[in-house]
């Protein structure tokens, strides 16, 4: 392991990405992934380990013209007990009560969770059907710089994103959902609060008349990264509640997925789980009570 040379822990964003421009840097948020990573060998720290936790900017959640902002530093716990998340985006908390334990919880951060880009990231699913963006912040000439990037255009590969080895992910954003939004997230594994999930499932849309407008369909654990379902979506979107509707998403989902065999389950098995798990969410959110 690389021992880390220098520590900063620096209180303001300014601060952090100007030592990120200059030294090649280990950011820590929560660590919860990162301590496993480096002492099992899987990750090296570098020379400097920049604590982010002191930042003040990155923490919080707050809505502002019709747009919610989540900070990079807002922990699972936070997420599962927000007043905004619970009132206008509540598929956030609902998956929040569903990752790890409230040890983890209290630590594990949502910007730590994105940029971890685990194909089963449990907390990206959701913000996947929120059609999210994420903020990166770097240092240059002479001040921070910031821009956008679609969550859904974030990911490259297993534990590969687009942000540079400069910047800083500072939050994620999304639109405040419309009126009758209805979301739902599920996941499978022997444990499913505390275990890695096997697949995990989400959809949503504005429900209108027993059928949904701008369907979001999304999977985690099945894919090279997490993805959405842009092709189940077209078989949902404006539908009734059929059944034969509901058995040709579940049908359509598992084509367009390319799971893995593991030593958490076989590609085969993984397609029969989302296939029988989108059926099973998408029921759910149709015949949800208003």
């Amino acid at each position: 392991m690389t021992a880390v040379e220098k520590y900063a822990a620096p209180t303001s964003l300014t601060e952090a990405v100007k030592l990120l421009a200059e030294n090649n840097a280990t950011l820590l948020a929560g660590g919860t992934d990162l301590m496993l990573q480096t002492q099992s060998g899987l990750k090296a720290f570098t020379p400097l380990l920049l604590n982010l936790r002191r930042i003040s900017e990155l923490q919080g959640i707050s809505m502002s013209n019709g747009n919610i902002r989540v900070g990079a530093l807002t922990t699972v716990t936070d997420i599962l007990q927000d007043s905004i998340l619970l009132e206008s985006a509540h598929v956030l908390p609902e998956t929040a009560d569903c990752f790890a334990c409230d040890q983890v919880r209290n630590s594990a951060t949502i910007g730590g969770n994105i940029c971890n880009a685990s194909p089963a990231g449990d907390l990206i699913v959701p913000l996947l059907l929120l059609d999210a963006d994420v903020e990166l912040a770097c240092w240059a000439d002479g001040k921070v710089a910031t821009r956008s990037i679609p969550l859904g255009e974030f990911f490259v590969g297993p534990g590969k994103t687009q942000i540079q080895a400069n910047e800083i992910l500072t939050a994620t954003t999304f639109t405040l959902p419309e009126r009758n939004y209805v979301a739902q997230f599920e996941k499978f594994g022997a444990r499913p609060a505390l275990d890695i999930s096997v697949v995990s499932v989400g959809i949503a849309g504005v429900r209108e008349k027993g059928s949904l407008r701008g369907a979001r369909v999304a999977f985690g654990a099945v894919a090279p990264t997490p993805l959405r379902g842009r092709e189940t979506e077209t078989v949902i979107e404006g539908q009734a509640c059929t059944t034969e509707m509901i058995e040709e998403a579940g049908r359509q989902a598992a084509a367009e997925i390319s799971p893995i065999s593991d030593v958490r389950a076989s590609a085969w098995y993984r397609k029969e789980l989302v296939r029988v798990l989108t059926g099973r969410v998408l029921r759910d959110v149709l015949q949800a009570e208003d």
